[in-house]
């Protein structure tokens, strides 16, 4: 099994779990949390690691199982059946 294969196994099991009632907001705290402490840190490895985890946390928050974006559609009235409301025009 590659790396790659493995990441995608993975993403799906992920997907396919429940999320559980404010998940979105608990990984968004600790996601700022984190890229404060990476603010913080004296140590340009610890700078690093922090900050990537933070941001990852943060993305993971907004587009993830619970996510910020279905939180949104959910507050404009859609529920998965209709349309969301969201127009994507396209521009030169």
């Amino acid at each position: 099994m590659t790396i790659g294969s493995r990441i995608e196994a993975i993403k799906e099991k992920d997907a396919r779990r429940p999320g559980f009632p404010g998940e979105h907001l608990a990984v968004l705290g600790t996601g700022v949390l984190l890229l404060l402490t990476a603010g913080r840190s004296r140590s340009l490895g610890r700078r690093l690691l922090a900050g990537a985890a933070g941001g990852a946390l943060v993305g993971r928050a907004a587009s993830g199982t619970g996510g910020l974006a279905r939180v949104a559609r959910m507050m404009q009235g859609d529920r998965g059946g209709g349309r969301s409301g969201v127009r994507v025009h396209r521009s030169i």
